[in-house]
C-alpha cells in the first residue's frame, strides 16, 4: 500500500475520532452551561445542545474532508509522521477555535440574561419621592 494512502488513512482516522470525541465531550458538559444560559429551560437547553453538536460535526468534518487532499507524496515513515503532524495540528486548532467561538458566544448570551435580571429591582417600591428642588 501506497505510504500516501496509510498517512490519509491514519490522518481521517485520528481526525474523526477527535471530533467525535471533542463533541461529546462538549456535548456533555456543555449542557449545564446552556441551561443556565436559557434560565434553567431543560428542554430548550437540550435541542440548543442537539443543534450546537450537529453544527460542530458538519463544520469539523468538512474541514478535515477539505484538508485532505496533499500536493507531496510521502515516501517515507518520516514523511508520514510530518504530514501527519501538520495535519493534525491544524484540525486541533480548529476545533480549538470552533470550541473557544460556541464559549464567547454562550457566555454574552449569558451575560446579557445575568445583566437583564439585574435590571430589576429586588423589592417592589412601597413609595414615592418628589424630586428634591434644584438650587
Amino acid at each position: 500500500m501506497d505510504r500516501t494512502v496509510i498517512a490519509y488513512v491514519i490522518y481521517l482516522v485520528v481526525s474523526i475520532g477527535l471530533t467525535v470525541w471533542v463533541a461529546r465531550t462538549l456535548s456533555r458538559n456543555g449542557r449545564v452551561f446552556l441551561a443556565d444560559v436559557l434560565h434553567g429551560n431543560e428542554k430548550l437547553a437540550d435541542a440548543v445542545n442537539h443543534l450546537l453538536v450537529v453544527g460542530f460535526y458538519l463544520v469539523n468534518l468538512g474541514f478535515v474532508a477539505l484538508y485532505l487532499s496533499d500536493d507531496d507524496t510521502v515516501t517515507d515513515t518520516r514523511g508520514i509522521f510530518e504530514a501527519l503532524s501538520a495535519k493534525l495540528g491544524v484540525v486541533l486548532l480548529v476545533l480549538g477555535v470552533m470550541h473557544l467561538a460556541n464559549v464567547y458566544v454562550l457566555n454574552r448570551i449569558r451575560r446579557r440574561g445575568v445583566m437583564e435580571r439585574e435590571q430589576n429591582p429586588p423589592v417592589p417600591p412601597h413609595a414615592w419621592t418628589t424630586p428634591a428642588a434644584q438650587a
